[in-house]
């Protein structure tokens, strides 16, 4: 990939390939997908975490940690056609209660700018994964949460707002941050989600490279490694982000 980004149809040495990728279209599917994957994996790290810390808290039944762990194994995996589809067929029966409020109330959810075919539906569908993949990377992270931390901070006086700002968040920043990266790449390279709902309608970078390679549409094999390249360059930009916000986090372990 990376030697065929730097060649050109003949097999001759260029740099057009990559010059090209800061031009249009290429350059809103790179912002379509950087979009999409930090909105799925801001959202998806929150909810994820504030699930799996609910079901690991004190007083919370043994079988719901059972059965949200396995729930999350199975949903972290279910992606692609498949789940496509499902949203689709999810979203016929939604049409159902659509028509009713258009007809009883005159409103229509889909005027307001929702549609499953957009960039919105995209990061909806991606959520459904995003949010069972944190649940179980995190989990482990928040066992290693003490409780004699916890009891330890409320007998010198500290409320439970305080624990977590000075001791439960910065004891989870390194993982928290690990798993926020880990979602980003999750979802900046995921294909066949999109493809399946919005038949490539919404511009994004593992999309354009399927019509490059394939050749149903486009035949450039080396511009879609350039475009490959371009994404190793955007999750090398996040790692080189990473690195120094996690020393700093870590810094409160040591």
């Amino acid at each position: 990939m990376l030697v065929g980004a730097f060649k050109d149809i003949e097999g001759g040495f260029t740099l057009s390939n990559i010059t090209t990728l800061v031009d249009e279209p290429y350059l809103t599917a790179y912002k379509n997908s950087i979009e999409i994957s930090l909105v799925t994996a801001l959202l998806g790290g929150l909810l994820g975490l504030l699930i799996a810390y609910s079901m690991i808290r004190d007083g919370t039944p043994g079988w719901l940690r059972s059965a949200f762990t396995t729930f999350s194994g199975v949903a972290a995996n279910f992606a692609g056609i498949p789940l496509a589809f499902a949203f689709i067929a999810t979203l016929g029966t939604i049409g159902i209660v659509t028509q009713f409020m258009t007809e009883q109330l005159g409103v229509n959810p889909y005027d307001h700018g929702f549609s499953l075919f957009t960039k919105t539906g995209i990061e909806l569908a991606y959520l459904y994964f995003q949010i069972p993949l944190m649940i179980l990377v995190i989990a482990p992270a928040i066992d290693g949460l003490k409780r004699e931390w916890r009891e330890a901070a409320a007998n010198l006086g500290a409320t439970p707002l305080q624990f977590w700002r000075y001791v439960g968040v910065p004891v989870l920043m390194p993982s928290l941050l690990g798993a926020m990266i880990l979602l980003f790449g999750n979802s900046f390279a995921a294909y066949a989600t999109a493809y399946g709902l919005t038949s490539g309608g919404v511009s994004l970078v593992p999309i354009t490279i399927g019509f490059f390679l394939s050749g149903d549409v486009l035949s450039n094999p080396h511009l879609g490694q350039a475009l490959a390249f371009g994404m190793f360059v955007v999750l090398g930009v996040m790692m080189l982000l990473y690195v120094p916000l996690q020393r700093r986090a870590s810094r409160w372990a040591r």
